[in-house]
């Protein structure tokens, strides 16, 4: 399959790397072109040339460290997986180095994208975890002629309105196998409103593109369907007192509380909401930033609803490594030593894969025997990817970087002590027509 699909493929970046082989000293020459969704332009954006016995650089940039790190870690494990599943590019390895922390935070992401793109060598990074980092970091990897794809980004903001109109941070160059929040949004809404019947609901976000894009996309939707949004407010990350918010929230005694924010600020509203008079019969809502282990197995998150991607993976089987989610789960497991603490690891992994291919489909060997790669012609390629089957399911990539399966589950937990049957406890699913 990895064959047939790279011959296919290659016939659409063939021409961008014809003009590029005989002038391939000129790799840094290139500008990242315009905007509006065509990933890159006409301009030239130059190539990266390995050297014979030299190994071909990708980057993770994920949060593998602080409060989020339960987010990075499976993802930067996955990337680490698909790299050896891979195996090489015309004869030479594939690294993708020491993982890089974005921090969850905008600051993080730009200082790693700077980081990055000083060293000429690298041919694509897989990441950001968090939308607010690649929010930072997207821009400047663009700029510099890179492709940029995360398996956990998923604010709207990133990519488009799905109307057709760049949205407010999209770069070109970037990419995502995780899916639109604006998909989450609405799934959450249809849930609220037709399956448990609530028509008043408030919404709280911690100001980050995630949580306050997710916030929003339900309240929009859940209006929409004729819900009526009692309150839309914001608490800060570091926030642990949340009695003043929930206060604000609770005076219009919503049947509905969503929620779609980190630990550990929620943490302490999944416990201080039902001290909350006008909070006692609300329901809580949450989504997959607290779809984790560190906030299932508190005693608060009991009777919770969570919605996130579907990660019933069953016997889907990434096409250009030949691995089954089954197969890719239990090496995880093996390396990490225990299952994976959220749930992008597939997303991660599939989006290796395909930037793998990518440079392959781009890269020539010339006569000294350096592996020539047009940076033009990865965003080539990831831009025709239709069909494609992944451990997540297939992906086809949209002009604006949404490649992702779109498909979304409502969890509903119900006991802290067997998070993994909570997971598994599917109430609601929802994919777009």
């Amino acid at each position: 399959m990895k064959l047939s699909r790279k011959l296919l493929m290659l016939l659409a970046v063939l021409l961008s790397f014809s003009l590029v082989a005989a002038a391939c000293g000129d790799d840094d020459d290139g500008d990242a072109g315009d905007g509006g969704g065509d990933g890159g332009g006409d301009t030239e954006l130059g190539t990266i040339v390995v050297e014979a016995g030299t190994e071909v650089q990708i980057r993770s940039l994920n949060a593998i460290t602080g409060d989020v790190s339960f987010l990075g870690i499976p993802n930067q494990a996955a990337i680490e997986l698909a790299v050896a599943d891979y195996g090489q590019i015309k004869g030479f390895d594939v690294t993708s180095g020491e993982g890089l922390d974005d921090l969850c935070s905008a600051e993080g992401g730009q200082a790693a994208a700077q980081q990055i793109v000083a060293d000429e060598q690298v041919a694509g990074v897989i990441g950001t975890s968090c939308s607010g980092a690649a929010a930072a970091a997207a821009p400047l990897i663009g700029e510099n002629g890179l492709v940029m794809i995360s398996g956990s980004n998923t604010s709207p903001d990133l990519t488009s309105d799905l109307q057709g109109n760049a949205a407010i941070s999209y770069a070109p160059g970037y990419y995502r196998t995780a899916h639109n929040d604006l998909f989450q949004g609405a799934a959450m809404a249809d849930f609220v409103y037709n399956d448990l019947g609530l028509t008043t609901a408030a919404a709280i976000h911690d100001g980050d593109p995630y949580t306050q894009g997710l916030a929003q996309a339900f309240s929009d939707a859940y209006e929409e369907l004729g819900g009526e949004m009692v309150g839309f407010t914001g608490v800060n990350k570091e926030d642990t007192d949340m009695v003043p918010v929930l206060t604000e929230v609770a005076a219009a005694s919503p049947q509905a509380l969503f929620f779609p924010i980190f630990q550990p600020a929620g943490d302490f509203i999944a416990d201080q909401a039902s001290g909350v008079s006008g909070l006692e019969e609300t329901q809580l809502l949450a989504a997959d930033g607290l779809l984790v282990d560190g906030f299932l197995e508190l005693p608060q998150s009991e009777g919770m609803y969570f919605s996130g991607p579907d990660t019933r993976f069953g016997e889907n089987v990434n096409e250009s490594t030949g691995k089954s989610a089954a197969e890719v789960l239990a090496a995880y497991e093996e390396k990490v030593g225990e299952p994976p603490s959220a749930a992008f690891w597939g997303h991660s992994y599939d989006a290796t894969a395909m930037l793998l291919d990518a440079i392959d489909a781009a890269s020539e060997v010339d006569g000294d025997g350096n592996l020539v790669i047009d940076k033009a012609g990865i965003r080539e390629y990831l831009n025709g990817i239709s069909g494609y089957s992944g451990l997540i399911g297939t992906i086809n990539c949209d002009a604006f970087g949404d490649c992702g399966s779109q498909k979304i589950t409502i969890v509903e937990h119900l006991d802290s002590t067997d998070i993994e049957a909570s997971k598994a406890n599917v109430v609601f699913e929802y994919a777009p027509a």
